[in-house]
């Protein structure tokens, strides 16, 4: 890991711009992990999983270090959920943070077109998925209800 050759850069770059990306989304939604936290997760993993194929060498096993990450933003993940009157809050702030070290592991190995794509799907989830829940809570909580009451039997 050479901080003077351009791999290292483009690393650090795809990861900023990855974790940016979806920082940006929590940020504007208010949530815990925002810009700043979603970029140095993604770099925090990228700089971990290359300085652990860096130190292990050809006789290591690199792999280890995935295996820590997972574990360790598991607990990351886990201090930003907060269970309030019998309700647990954050769970999807902790399903991103997650993300985002996949994201970083995967800049980590080399694999930017997979981190950036997986950074657009993750994007489409937090938003698509919030815009299909918003429609079912209207459609649940009555904001139709104008138009069936136009065709019941006592409309005429």
């Amino acid at each position: 890991m050479d901080a003077y050759g351009a791999e290292f850069w483009i690393g650090a770059a795809v990861a900023s711009v990855c974790g940016a990306l979806v920082g940006v989304e929590r940020q504007l939604r208010g949530k815990p992990a925002g810009i700043r936290t979603s970029i140095l997760i993604c770099l925090g993993t990228m700089t971990f999983v290359r300085l652990g194929a860096n130190v292990a060498g050809p006789s290591g096993d690199a792999t280890r270090v995935l295996a820590q990450v997972v574990t360790g933003v598991g607990f990351i993940g886990a201090g930003v959920m907060l269970a309030r009157e019998g309700l647990v809050r954050g769970v999807t702030s902790a399903a991103v943070i997650w993300m985002l070290a996949a994201i970083g592991s995967l800049v980590g190995i080399g694999m930017y077109p997979t981190a950036l794509a997986l950074t657009v799907l993750v994007l489409v989830v937090l938003t698509g998925v919030q815009l299909l829940e918003r429609g079912v809570h209207r459609l649940r909580s009555g904001d139709y209800a104008g138009d069936a009451e136009d065709t019941g039997p006592d409309s005429g």
